[in-house]
């Protein structure tokens, strides 16, 4: 599955910044733009992958509907 999220990418000083709008949490620096986007690719990821895992952890016994659901923004 891909999502799309919006990345900003801020240039300070000698670094780039970059976070996402819709993930609070979700930031990072690079030495170059490419960095700083791989980077925050990485960041995305390993969020998204912790929010799943404390989630199954607290489900655990009970009864639940799972599915995914769409947004258009």
């Amino acid at each position: 599955m891909v999502n799309n999220f919006i990345a900003i990418f801020e240039k300070v000083e000698d670094w780039y910044i970059g976070y996402v709008e819709e993930l609070p949490g979700a930031n990072t620096q690079g030495k170059t733009l490419e960095e700083a986007r791989e980077n925050l690719k990485e960041a995305i990821e390993l969020i998204l992958e912790s929010n799943r895992e404390l989630t199954e952890r607290d489900l655990i016994g009970k009864q639940v509907v799972k599915e995914a659901i769409g947004v258009n923004v």
